[in-house]
């Protein structure tokens, strides 16, 4: 069956309710906590307006036994016609044996049979799940909703829709500000936002109320560093490098993640400057997601002397953050890593036109 956009999740449980009947497996798949619960809660209540009321739930851990999902999925109820199966698989990996039950079951499901539905929830799919049998079994079998995580750029929109949906609404000003605050804790943007609801009525709310009212709750992932840094925000490249320090983030997997992705547009750059078209060279080095968009603006500002003098930087301040001080004095360095990390950003950020000066 053809994957369910969460923005068509909606109509498709009303109609699919009203006709009394839905589909016999739903598979919901986010890596955002929210999203995937509001998505699973729409699902319940349209299954308990079609006369599911019996709930069953399982939670795959280590030494899961299989066998009892075999058995859930497959006997009669003794108190109501129709019953909920519910199987969460948080690691996305089940194993050798889930992986046999899984296709046997999704090889067993039938359209006409309406007495179970079974709801499957996994995390975000990537390329190894997606190529896997048993996901593709599901697939075949029932209705998947692949939930992609809200983007920091999309991220005021998605507050805009929110406060709308309880008759508020702000300044573009004030949204970016929300958006700043909550990045990549979506959980809490849901509850500042239903906060907003319980401390103001219904209409226009003012910057100021927003800004008094909405706490710092945002939390950084540090994958998502090196994206500012392509980017070229740099804004949001040291707010989101002071937020990792805050949190205690480990400077080693900091400077990999930076370095790795650097390494990544070192080679991006080679391929270029020896004439290779930009999506054949992508192709090869396997870029894709965020970074098919980001890596080709990055190349385009930067030459690969300045590249692997980053490279090269971040190997130093490893080797700093790790117990070697000496090595600042070696490459010109503070010593203060964190601080040489914005330094090392900022230096790749593009740089503003002097006044007076045009382009020829």
């Amino acid at each position: 069956m053809p994957l369910l956009r969460l923005d068509d999740l909606p109509s498709h449980l009303a109609s699919s309710a009203k006709a009394g009947r839905l589909a016999p497996l739903y598979v919901v798949a986010s890596a955002e906590p929210l999203l995937q619960i509001e998505a699973c809660d729409a699902i319940r209540a349209a299954a308990r307006r079609c006369g599911y009321s019996e709930r069953e739930v399982a939670t795959v851990g280590p030494r899961f036994d299989w066998s009892s999902f075999l058995d859930a999925s497959s006997s009669l109820s003794l108190f109501a016609e129709r019953r909920i199966v519910e199987l969460r698989l948080p690691s996305g990996k089940p194993g050798k044996d889930g992986a046999a039950v899984l296709q046997r079951f999704a090889g067993g499901l039938r359209a006409d049979d309406d007495s179970l539905l079974t709801l499957v929830t996994l995390p975000r799919v990537d390329r190894d799940m997606r190529d896997t049998k048993w996901y593709a079994a599901l697939l075949a079998a029932g209705r998947v909703v692949q939930i992609e995580p809200i983007e920091r750029a999309a991220l005021p929109q998605w507050i805009a829709q929110r406060l709308a949906g309880q008759g508020q609404a702000t300044s573009r000003e004030a949204l970016q500000f929300m958006a700043d605050k909550v990045e990549g804790n979506l959980l809490a943007a849901h509850q500042e936002i239903l906060k907003l609801g319980l401390l103001h009525p219904e209409g226009q709310l003012d910057a100021d109320a927003v800004k008094d009212a909405v706490l710092n709750v945002a939390r950084y992932d540090v994958f998502k560093l090196s994206e500012a840094l392509l980017a070229g925000d740099a804004a949001r490249y040291a707010r989101m490098l002071h937020g990792l320090e805050g949190e205690g983030e480990a400077l080693p997997l900091v400077l990999w993640s930076l370095a790795e992705d650097l390494r990544t547009l070192w080679r991006l750059r080679g391929a270029l400057d020896t004439g290779r078209p930009v999506a054949a060279a992508m192709k090869e080095l396997r870029i894709w997601g965020a970074r098919e968009k980001l890596l080709p603006q990055a190349v385009m500002r930067l030459d690969r002397r300045a590249i692997g003098a980053a490279v090269r930087k971040c190997a130093a301040l490893d080797k700093i953050a790790k117990g070697l001080p000496q090595v600042a004095a070696e490459e010109g360095l503070t010593g203060n890593v964190w601080a040489d990390v914005l330094m090392l950003g900022l230096g790749l950020m593009p740089q503003p036109r002097a006044a007076g000066t045009r382009l020829r």
